[in-house]
């Protein structure tokens, strides 16, 4: 059995939003600190993921503000 490699397109979710990935070298923390500036609610985020769909992988970013545990 031969082994695949799949190059996954990387997008990253803020809420509804879908933030385009502004630079594949960066790691996924790099791009959530890049775009804190445009959703200052990122500086108490974290990164989940990432989730593969179809061609994608997906990674959210998720406030930890007002959740308890």
């Amino acid at each position: 059995m031969a082994l695949q490699i799949n190059n996954y397109k990387r997008v990253f979710k803020h809420g509804s939003a879908t933030l385009a990935d502004p630079n594949p070298e960066m790691s996924p923390e790099e791009v959530m600190n890049f775009y804190s500036n445009q959703y200052p609610e990122l500086t108490t985020s974290n990164v989940h993921g990432p989730k593969i769909d179809g061609d994608n992988a997906v990674y959210t970013f998720k406030t930890t503000v007002g959740t308890k545990g």
